[in-house]
């Protein structure tokens, strides 16, 4: 399919032989484009979500000049548009509460401009999906350029040197320091060094996670997904991002002409042999049905059961992006589970997954296994169901202890994560290695914005004698970066009346990830009488974004999207005046 000039969505701006036309072209000109650049040029929108308060985005306003030189290159004029930062750690309550107000943003900044296509820059964990909903439900043509994951740090420990990084080492060392076990002046050496270049986290975490999941859709170059943010390749791929956006331009590929179930298939098959984040369930779910493809929990339960983890990267396995990205990237993975693909699926490249993946090959089998030596075969999703999960939970198997894989144990309830937190430092709580930390009141509502909570800390106490997992349940997210035996996202949330917000301290709690059941040991005649007692949470958002957020998010296992956002229905073309 090819374009003419004549056909470009900018043209209304900038063809236009009346007042309005002249106004456009004028302003255009007051900024130092010539007349021809708007007139006889595709005019491409690089959305950038760099900002100071985005240490793993803090390189891309030097990547967007790598992006304009590559458009410019290929014919094309680059218009550069700010879009919401979402760095994770500084952002509070939650980024999750704002994925939805950036996909709004990229949809109404591509719709209310003269873009022809656009190079999404972002890959900080909600900023992948935020930015590819709103493109997706715009559906002009677009390629992701992610940021990439930082660089690797080495620390020395007792005569003994090992490769960290960000989000997992933080909350190894966290827990080795509250048990005393690491010194206040080696914590501080680390707090200084452990990130020590601008990138994503560099263990396979939501942020790579949802990167690689952007690859397998066919939505960034070959390779594009691990290439470490300050490694050379990375300016060199940003400026083949610009031009090939020129050429997706003229084919008119967008991503309705890209996004299949199969290609959705193949997101789901990689996220399992990655050993990728839980937040996965929620993302993938949001963006299927933004391109009109329901997607459900057990799409993603049954991938689970057949993709063993392959990559060797934290918190499943022992190693880094870094190593990742020289074990062979992404393709050489995706390259070991050809069986599970959908090889006829296009992408942005204008060939198929499979002709993308024709030279791929796996340059260390220590970081990318082969199949018959996976790192896990326990999988990187569970899907639980049970009277305290209806409409399902999730848990990581892979990055979870075994022995608590089939566990019975009495429930300790918190109604909130303060509450939580200060119980957890209180050396004489009562409780031991066997008790069900429970939390609730952190869903999509409650919280809100479903914060990663999730991975409710160890009491010090317990720390202290050598405890370092539990089983834990919550409404809430957890960090991709985290581990342990956590079950997350627990569906309907407490603050909707799921029942979640019926247990009590003292209850019995069954989990069985193998038949993948999730039981409250109380009757349904006692659940009943509860219910009719429980009262709803009172919310304090009265205006703003948080109270349309709490209106219209759907649950967890709907993937957290507005409701009136979901689905292909168009959206008419603005009116030029």
């Amino acid at each position: 399919m090819t374009k003419k000039l004549s056909e470009l969505r900018s043209r209304r701006w900038f063809a236009d032989a009346g007042m309005r036309g002249f106004s456009h072209r004028q302003r255009m000109q007051q900024q130092g484009w010539r007349r021809e650049d708007v007139m006889d040029r595709p005019m491409i929108a690089i959305i950038n979500t760099w900002s100071d308060l985005s240490p793993c985005h803090a390189h891309l306003r030097e990547r967007a000049e790598s992006v304009k030189k590559g458009i410019l290159m290929a014919g094309g004029t680059p218009v550069e548009l700010p879009a919401m930062s979402l760095g994770e750690v500084m952002v509070k309550p939650t980024t999750m509460l704002y994925r939805n107000f950036l996909a709004m943003e990229v949809e109404e900044l591509l719709r209310s401009l003269p873009c022809d296509g656009a190079v999404l820059l972002a890959g900080c964990d909600k900023t992948t999906p935020g930015t590819l909903m709103g493109a997706f439900s715009m559906d002009i043509p677009t390629i992701f350029c992610p940021a990439g994951p930082m660089l690797n740090d080495r620390h020395v420990q007792g005569g003994v040197s090992r490769t960290i990084g960000a989000g997992t080492h933080t909350r190894m060392f966290w827990d080795e320091y509250q048990a005393g076990k690491l010194d206040a002046s080696e914590l501080v050496a680390l707090e200084a060094r452990m990130t020590r270049a601008p990138g994503t986290c560099n263990t396979m975490g939501t942020a790579s996670t949802m990167t690689a999941i952007a690859e397998a859709l066919g939505l960034t170059l070959p390779g594009a997904s691990s290439i470490p943010a300050m490694d050379s390749a990375h300016p060199r791929m940003a400026t083949a991002c610009g031009e090939r956006i020129v050429g997706m331009v003229w084919e008119d590929l967008k991503p309705s002409r890209m996004l299949t179930r199969g290609s959705f298939q193949n997101a789901m098959a990689v996220q399992m042999a990655l050993g990728g984040s839980t937040n996965a369930a929620v993302h993938i779910i949001a963006m299927a049905r933004r391109a009109g493809i329901d997607l459900t929990l057990a799409d993603l339960d049954a991938m689970g059961r057949r993709v063993p983890v392959l990559a060797n990267l934290f918190p499943s396995g022992d190693r880094l992006m870094e190593d990742f990205y020289y074990g062979g990237g992404l393709p050489a993975l995706m390259k070991t589970i050809m069986g599970e693909l959908a090889l006829s699926e296009m992408t942005v490249t204008g060939h198929t997954m499979a002709k993308n993946l024709e030279t791929a090959q796996v340059q260390d089998e220590a970081v990318i296994r082969p199949l018959a030596n996976p790192v896990s075969t326990l999988g990187a999703l569970a899907v639980l169901h049970g009277n305290l999960a209806p409409q399902g939970a999730v848990i990581k198997p892979s990055a979870a202890s075994e022995r608590l894989l089939v566990h019975t144990g009495p429930a300790l309830v918190f109604d909130s994560q303060p509450e939580m937190l200060a119980a957890m430092a209180d050396e004489s709580l009562v409780c031991d290695e066997n008790t069900v930390l429970v939390l609730r009141n952190a869903g999509p509502v409650g919280a809100p914005g479903m914060p990663e909570w999730g991975n409710l800390p160890i009491p010090k106490k317990l720390l202290k004698a050598g405890v370092r997992d539990m089983l834990r349940l919550s409404d809430a997210r957890m960090s991709g970066t985290h581990y342990g035996t956590c079950v997350l996202h627990i569906s309907p949330e407490s603050a909707v009346g799921g029942p979640l917000a019926l247990v009590k301290t003292g209850d019995i709690i069954e989990l069985d990830v193998a038949q993948r059941r999730l039981h409250l040991q109380v009757s349904d005649a006692e659940l009943a009488a509860r219910r009719a007692l429980w009262k709803a949470p009172v919310q304090p958002f009265k205006r703003g974004f948080t109270r349309l957020y709490q209106e219209h998010v759907t649950q967890a296992h709907e993937g957290c999207d507005f409701d009136f956002l979901q689905g292909t229905e168009p959206t008419p073309e603005p009116v030029i005046f």
